[in-house]
């Protein structure tokens, strides 16, 4: 019985020591661990920030160009001190007419309406006029008078030459014949005021007697109907504006200059106009300067002609304008696209033999594309310019390939 007894002992002590082997391979004990105090798990977490600040991504030159990356080296440099004002696209007055009938009549046809393009001399409207009517019947009727009075006076004097007549006759023959020339003039001088050309004049004697009426409005250059005025049946007076026509291949930008800026802002400065909304910005000079303040406002007007050959800078849109008033030299300055916030600290990446790094940075001044670097970098070091977002992001997905992310 004893030796059964002891037996068992055995075997219940050999399967103790096995299940102890068991379990320690399953679960480790780390003395160092265990003897800390809990809730203190500092040097762990700053070994993961090493590792983390210790990644570099290496990228050919083909993932380089693929990703948009684009790197420049840090020095110094000069930043634009600039002035942001409001803006608005307007016309160029200077490519832009209201045309005005030249005679008042009634509006028998129209033939072109607001945003239509036209050439230069192309038939916008006709009109019936009395007063047409009565110019071009004056004017023939003075070329008649004019050809009788010239055959008068040829007459008289071969009639005075063969002493048939006195001179007198001859001489008042003349006088009716220089009267009839002024009177011609005068008739041809008032149809050119209306707008009929030479070439207008000479076809006006075979024209049917219908037309004598009619008065044609025509564009005077190439440009876009912006205003329209009448309608078919519409009496139209002598100063009306019957059309706006506005040459939109270049336009003006109105610069509203507030008083306190006004001293800042000059002809021949450089401007950058950003209008949004999708348009690439433009640059420009400013071309004139408002001597005098408007009352109401308190703001005096700068003008930049923008040249406009694809449309895009629409009358009417707002648009904001950037003005360099100085230049400071600084030591080191680099674009804000090569910024990255994270944590609220801003980093850059910059070129290592190791790959690309993120560097942490302080700043200085800046403006609305630049900002001074204080510390982080240093002049001669190679900086990620353009695509640091794209860098960062996916260096935190490690998508760029097996090695490149370490």
């Amino acid at each position: 019985m004893k030796k059964r007894e002891y037996a068992l002992m055995v075997i219940a002590l050999a399967g103790g020591i096995l299940a102890g082997i068991s379990i320690s391979h399953y679960i480790p004990v780390d003395r160092s661990v265990a003897q800390k105090p809990v809730g203190k798990p500092e040097s762990h977490s700053h070994e993961a920030e090493n590792h983390q600040e210790e990644k570099a991504v290496r990228l050919t030159a083909a993932e380089m160009k693929e990703f948009g990356i684009e790197v420049r080296t840090a020095g110094p440099s000069k930043m634009a001190v600039q002035v942001t004002l409001p803006g608005e696209i307007v016309p160029n007055m200077d490519r832009m007419v209201h045309i005005v009938p030249r005679a008042p009549g009634v509006i028998r046809r129209v033939f072109k309406f607001i945003g239509d393009q036209v050439r230069a001399g192309e038939l916008m409207a006709v009109l019936d006029s009395r007063e047409v009517a009565d110019a071009k019947a004056a004017y023939l009727a003075s070329q008649s008078r004019l050809d009788l009075a010239q055959a008068k006076a040829n007459r008289e004097e071969m009639l005075w030459r063969k002493r048939i007549s006195p001179e007198q006759d001859y001489q008042e023959a003349r006088n009716a014949f220089e009267e009839a020339k002024i009177t011609l003039k005068s008739a041809e001088q008032k149809l050119h005021a209306m707008g009929f050309s030479e070439s207008d004049l000479v076809r006006l004697s075979s024209q049917p007697d219908e037309t004598y009426t009619s008065y044609e409005i025509r564009a005077p250059f190439e440009g876009t109907v912006i205003e329209k005025h009448l309608t078919i049946g519409e009496v139209l007076k002598e100063d009306a504006i019957a059309f706006a026509v506005a040459d939109l291949s270049t336009v003006w930008v109105k610069i509203s200059v507030y008083q306190k800026d006004m001293l800042l802002v000059r002809k021949g400065q450089r401007v950058v106009i950003s209008p949004g909304k999708g348009i690439s910005d433009a640059e420009g000079t400013i071309s004139y300067v408002e001597p005098m303040v408007r009352e109401q406002t308190r703001t005096a007007i700068a003008i930049v002609c923008l040249p406009n050959p694809e449309g895009l800078f629409r009358p009417g849109l707002y648009v904001v304008c950037l003005l360099d008033v100085e230049k400071i030299p600084l030591t080191l300055l680099v674009p804000k696209t090569a910024l990255i916030q994270e944590d609220r600290q801003t980093q850059v990446f910059i070129e290592t033999p190791e790959g690309f790094v993120l560097q942490p940075m302080t700043l200085g001044r800046s403006n609305e594309n630049y900002v001074e670097v204080l510390s982080g970098i240093k002049a001669g070091q190679r900086y990620v310019a353009k695509g640091g977002f794209t860098l960062k992001a996916q260096l935190s997905k490690g998508t760029f390939g097996e090695g490149h992310g370490h």
